[in-house]
């Protein structure tokens, strides 16, 4: 059996895995980033992570087939580099060459966000389609999209980039220096922008008895308020999830995909989030002569990362 390591680059750890041919996770190791130092010390913390995985498995290196790399960021696959990651700090690192240097076995490289939707499309809640759309949600907007059943990114390996399209023009500014972009609306950061400036507005609610609480909202609280019958909450959620299927329908327009997976700490509200998104999908996706996509959520959680990358 040839099996395959994946690599999921973090700003805050890296999270590796042996992945078998059927798209099973064997063993898996977690190391801190510490993205601080020099990239090379990275790489060589990578390397060692690769041979205890190897050690630990009671195999040779001879039956690792390759190792994928999902890292955030703007990756050149064909040369094996990382263009730039703003979590990184890296800037043009030959992180593939390096890392065949220390350990003499193919390495490829890709998007992380990419990587987790390869992952998800292979052995997670889009198994089986060739047509998915991923949004991750967290504290910005990670977007993947897999046509035939292989990663779309663009001439270049820098397109893909879901968060980046703007759904309201001149609206709020987003960290890549536009206004308006999905990333600006859809994320978890922005969710909870909408709820403080709520709870603010009406002092009454949960909400605001929550921020008065704590200082700072959260998506647990913001989530907590709405089950618990918070009308201030409620609309603020109904709000959020207005811009999500604004940012969706874009995207179903474009690609006519069979799945989207929505990522994220977010997803694991389920029907909360999915059924309004199915809601806006059927009355505003401009082709109504063919099936809607399902919508669901990505069920592989971090290891969709690393199932990914080790087939990238």
């Amino acid at each position: 059996m040839a099996y395959r390591i994946g690599i999921d680059i973090g700003g805050t750890k890296i999270a590796s895995g042996l992945v078998d041919e059927n798209y099973r996770i064997l063993l898996k190791k977690t190391i801190p980033t510490l993205s601080e130092r020099p990239y090379m010390e990275i790489i060589e913390d990578m390397a060692q992570m690769v041979r205890e995985l190897i050690s630990e498995a009671g195999i040779d290196s001879s039956e690792i087939a390759g190792i994928g790399i999902g890292c955030a960021g703007a990756p050149d696959r064909k040369n094996g580099t990382i263009l730039y990651s703003n979590n990184l700090g890296w800037y043009n690192v030959p992180l593939a060459g390096e890392l065949r240097k220390l350990l003499g076995i193919p390495v490829s490289i890709d998007n992380d966000a990419n990587a987790a939707a390869l992952g998800e499309t292979l052995a997670g809640s889009a198994k089986g389609s060739s047509c998915v759309v991923m949004i991750t949600l967290g504290t910005g907007v990670g977007g993947g999209i897999i046509i035939d059943g292989k990663i779309f990114a663009g001439s270049h390996h820098t397109g893909a980039e879901a968060g980046h399209h703007v759904i309201v023009s001149g609206g709020e500014p987003c960290t890549c220096g536009r206004k308006g972009c999905y990333e600006a609306y859809a994320s978890t950061t922005a969710l909870i922008r909408m709820a403080e400036k709520s709870a603010r507005m009406h002092p009454e609610s949960q909400l605001a008895s929550s921020l008065k609480e704590n200082g700072r909202l959260n998506g647990m609280l913001i989530f907590n308020a709405v089950h618990q019958g918070d009308e201030t909450a409620r609309k603020v959620l109904d709000e959020y999830l207005f811009y999500v299927s604004e940012g969706l329908v874009n995207l179903v327009n474009i690609f006519d995909p069979e799945k989207i997976v929505i990522g994220g700490g977010i997803s694991a509200q389920g029907e909360l989030i999915l059924e309004p998104v199915r809601r806006r999908l059927a009355q505003d996706v401009f082709c109504k002569a063919v099936p809607l996509p399902e919508v669901v959520c990505a069920t592989l959680g971090n290891d969709a990362g690393i199932i990914g990358a080790a087939y990238v």
